[in-house]
């Protein structure tokens, strides 16, 4: 296990990819990463699992037509291409 460099070992680190990536933000700095907004308004992507074209305006959130759950990392978030999706039927506890 790798991890971000601010002492704790949550998942796979900020540069995992998938599932992994998405547990490891969600769970990042005591849960508090799920709802912090993106710098600039967030980033226009296509969600993962169904196509439908959304703003991923936090570091974890969900596309608004299937709910398919999304994330990226603090250091990676100037580019939607660094947009991870935790699979099909994958929700947040």
């Amino acid at each position: 296990m790798s991890n971000c460099g601010c002492s704790h070992t949550t998942g796979g680190g900020p540069f995992a990819q998938g599932r992994e990536l998405v547990e490891f933000v969600a769970a990042a700095h005591g849960g508090e990463m799920r709802t912090k907004p993106i710098s600039g308004g967030g980033l226009a992507t296509l969600c993962q699992g169904c196509g439908a074209p959304f703003t991923l305006a936090t570091y974890v959130g969900a596309c608004p037509v299937c709910g398919g759950v999304h994330a990226v990392s603090p250091p990676r978030s100037s580019d939607a291409a660094n947009i991870q999706f935790a699979g099909k039927g994958f929700t947040l506890s």
